[in-house]
């Protein structure tokens, strides 16, 4: 089984609790006006590896531990087949290991869609934020890029997990966003503020940086 992802990192401290791999998908047919993370949204077969590969390189890469696996792209649920896989294979480390990490996933599709067209995959996760971005709503909550997005425990241990964060605000967290490195390139991983990208790129233009191919501006 083919899955298309565009990055995958670890550790990410900005998207869930704790330490965790954080992995986002290739293509998006949503296109959330005001989305930061335009590189994804075109579908790429380049960009294909097996989910086998995927779930061996978050075996290695989190042996020494980690507490939860997130999800986001990208729409995850554009690959339902994949995403099924994935999580399948998710939950049988999870069980062989005697691993206790959650699985947060992200969708810009509403609750209710994923409810009627995808409960079968619903089922293996932990938690949810869906619902799309909508960039005239203020980012007020932990995790969430608009108000209107909800964090939905879905499992036993996401309701363990995620009940003190349920509405927790966006200020109250130590960092929203954070950097790695990747050769040339510069990520930024986690749920900027309103006007942070801009403010980002003109700080940085001020000291001789241009910043090109940003994924914030098509």
């Amino acid at each position: 089984m083919k899955i298309s992802i565009n990055k995958a990192h670890f550790p990410v401290s900005v998207l869930g609790p704790g330490k965790r791999l954080g992995i986002w998908l290739q293509g998006c047919s949503i296109g959330c006006k005001g989305c930061v993370s335009q590189d994804t949204w075109e579908r790429d077969p380049g960009r294909d590896m097996t989910v086998a590969q995927l779930l061996d390189w978050c075996r290695e890469t989190a042996a020494g531990g980690f507490d939860g696996v997130t999800l986001s792209g990208g729409e995850p649920f554009d690959q339902p087949q994949a995403l099924a896989a994935l999580l399948e294979g998710l939950m049988r480390w999870r069980t062989r290991s005697k691993l206790d990490f959650d699985i947060l996933c992200y969708s810009g599709y509403p609750h209710a869609t994923l409810q009627k067209n995808h409960a079968k995959i619903l089922a293996k996760l932990d938690a949810l934020i869906p619902e799309p971005y909508i960039d005239a709503k203020p980012l007020t909550h932990i995790w969430r890029g608009s108000s209107n997005q909800p964090l939905i425990p879905l499992s036993a241990r996401g309701h363990r997990k995620y009940a003190p964060y349920l509405n927790t605000l966006a200020d109250a967290a130590a960092k929203r966003v954070q950097t790695m490195l990747d050769g040339a390139r510069v990520w930024y991983v986690g749920i900027p503020g309103r006007g942070d990208m801009a403010a980002l790129e003109s700080t940085c233009k001020t000291r001789g940086v241009e910043l090109t191919q940003v994924s914030w501006r098509s």
